[in-house]
């Protein structure tokens, strides 16, 4: 098992995060929103990484995991500021970007900044723009107010908070609205039973995107996690398609 070890940002901030070096593009893998890189899809890539020597990136980001901060502080702007730091400090040329959920959002928000470093984009039912779609016209009002707002937490026993300056920070990186820059390969996986973003989203964002290599898989009787043995197994599957044959390649 690879150590965590933490990143420096200016200002202080300490991002947690593990690596193993190897061939071909790097996959890093984005965790959605409260979550961080001890779940399951993350754990399956990165030891998939380690087993056939790709090279691998799981980050906690700050707030979140074991990552030190406040969760209130938290934004996408914030956290993908976090994510391109550490990309850049370890000096990894070529990027593969998996997100589920909210990580999927932050997918392309980071790949857009990194240009044609990006090689690959996997989105596992991604969430981009939830702050409009995914709240009530009323609690976008208590939000612009600057309060709070929590929601039952189908996950674990705690609400799940929406604070006001990610909710305002997520309006003004909303991505559905018109052409997403992005030309690298991208696979979108989704399933048809997910109570928390509808699967048409991944159809949305997939009609957004400028590549012309896009493909949507729709799993019928999956949920918004994923996580079962067969969804695992076609994540992986999924990502060897897009980093195997660039591993090779630079050989």
């Amino acid at each position: 098992m690879t150590e965590t070890r933490f990143h420096a940002m200016p200002g202080g901030r300490q991002i947690a995060y593990r690596f193993t070096p190897g061939q071909g593009p790097a996959l890093v893998f984005l965790p959605g929103y409260m979550s961080d890189m001890a779940g399951g899809k993350a754990t399956a890539v990165f030891e998939m990484a380690q087993a056939t020597g790709l090279s691998c990136l799981l980050l906690d980001y700050s707030g979140c995991g074991q990552s030190p901060g406040d969760f209130a502080d938290g934004t996408l702007s914030r956290w993908k500021e976090e994510i391109l730091a550490l990309i850049e400090a370890l000096e990894l040329q070529e990027v593969i970007l998996a997100g589920s959920s909210m990580g999927g959002w932050l997918m392309l928000l980071a790949g857009l900044a990194l240009g044609e470093r990006l090689k690959g984009l996997i989105g596992i039912a991604a969430a981009p723009d939830f702050t409009e779609w995914g709240i009530p016209q009323m609690d976008k009002a208590l939000l612009a107010d600057g309060e709070t707002i929590w929601e039952d937490n189908p996950y674990g026993p705690e609400p799940t908070p929406t604070h006001p300056g990610f909710w305002a920070d997520g309006q003004a990186n909303r991505q559905l609205e018109g052409e997403i820059a992005i030309d690298c390969p991208v696979r979108l996986l989704h399933g048809q039973r997910d109570p928390d973003v509808p699967w048409d989203i991944s159809l949305q964002l997939a009609e957004k995107l400028r590549s012309a290599d896009v493909q949507v898989t729709l799993i019928k009787d999956g949920d918004h996690r994923l996580s079962r043995e067969s969804d695992i197994a076609l994540l992986l599957r999924t990502v060897a398609e897009l980093v195997l044959p660039r591993a090779g390649a630079a050989d």
